[in-house]
């Protein structure tokens, strides 16, 4: 297995892990939590069904991740498709897994869908989908960040970006897409700049091009300033992200140290959470997961961001079997991770890869 492949494997199922591990105590309380899994907390699946069951914070990457190769594949034939629009398309379809069954009725395929992700069953299922993600898509007109949709800063665009950073291999290009991503459901800067952040830092991590996670969170916090000169809430988000850097070098204790960042439900102290337990754990994705989602506050999301940045540190082998054993659609997740990696065939791949690819990005078939 190539390197990259492998960091691209480690960034959506350490993901995953992170956010089917906090999913189980999103809405818990610190006490609560303590009481039912002892003074460390959660710190191994709880299962339903026999399975680790995934968010809405998944669901959402995975769509994220079909948009960007169909856009991608749509480019390819020479035809107009932006990322952001790939993007918005998919997510369109994610909220018909949210509002309709499985499968879709008739009259929803009179449209043209962007995910061969409608035909998985699994994911019609209702993780705590986002108020704001679905509100936004039950409209025709994404939002963006020069048109913004609603004032919103709240976690759900930062969340499911992590694909962004492993699809462009240029930073900058990685933070602009995903901000502008992040846009299409949440208008407020610290709704957008923060997705910008995470997707800069899994670029650099996931493309060699940063040694580690402490390398990788200087180097996106300067490209911010450049990327968002004129960001009225940039200083307050560079403050904030410096702050977990501090902390991070500290003796304080993970829980005391969160709740100086915050509760993590909005853009900037998700990542701000979720950058802290990397760079406390830099080496150890177990105990960095754990320190992650042991709080009060949006725990799925912050153990997402940060199993996605440490996972594209560490690759797949960073990643301990118990967070990988019985983890729902570990086997979509993987086929999209490396579709990711593989991107779209050249003009020149041979006629059957070529066909393969196209039937599955841009020949969507009935849910049957």
């Amino acid at each position: 297995m190539s390197a990259a492949l492998d960091k691209c494997l480690g960034c959506l199922l350490g993901g995953a892990a992170g956010d089917a591990l906090g999913y189980a105590v999103e809405f818990s309380s610190e006490r609560e939590i303590f009481a039912c899994f002892g003074p460390e907390g959660i710190s191994g699946y709880r299962l339903s069904g026999g399975l680790a069951r995934i968010s809405d914070d998944t669901q959402m990457t995975l769509f994220t991740a079909n948009g960007l190769l169909w856009a991608q594949t749509q480019r390819a034939l020479g035809r107009e498709a932006g990322f952001c629009d790939g993007v918005s398309a998919a997510y369109r379809d994610w909220y018909l897994t949210q509002t309709q069954r499985y499968p879709l009725p008739d009259r929803h395929w009179a449209a043209s869908h962007s995910c061969w992700l409608l035909e998985v069953p699994e994911l019609y299922s209702r993780r705590a989908p986002g108020n704001t993600c679905l509100s936004a898509l039950a409209g025709f007109v994404p939002g963006s960040m020069r048109s913004p949709i609603n004032d919103s800063k709240g976690c759900g665009g930062v969340m499911r970006i992590a694909p962004a950073g492993l699809f462009f291999d240029d930073a900058g290009e990685a933070a602009l897409t995903a901000a502008e991503c992040a846009a299409l459901t949440h208008g407020h800067e610290l709704g957008c700049i923060p997705a910008a952040y995470v997707a800069h830092m899994v670029c650099t991590l996931s493309h060699g091009q940063a040694a580690g996670p402490r390398e990788a969170a200087l180097g996106a916090l300067r490209d911010m300033e450049r990327l968002f000169p004129a960001a009225a809430h940039l200083d307050g988000f560079v403050q904030l992200i410096g702050h977990a850097l501090d902390l991070a070098e500290s003796s304080l204790a993970p829980l005391e140290a969160i709740h100086r960042l915050g509760a993590g439900w909005v853009g900037d102290e998700a990542a701000a959470i979720a950058l802290y337990c990397a760079l406390k754990y830099p080496d150890d994705l177990g105990r960095a997961l754990t320190a992650a989602v042991n709080h009060s506050g949006d725990s799925d999301s912050t153990g997402a961001i940060a199993g996605g940045i440490l996972g594209a540190h560490l690759g797949l082998g960073g990643i301990p079997a118990r967070f990988l054993e019985r983890l729902e659609l570990r086997g979509v997740i993987e086929e999209l991770a490396e579709d990711l990696h593989r991107g779209c065939p050249a003009q020149d791949a041979p006629e059957p890869e070529r066909r393969r690819w196209q039937r599955k990005y841009l020949e969507i078939r009935r849910c049957v």
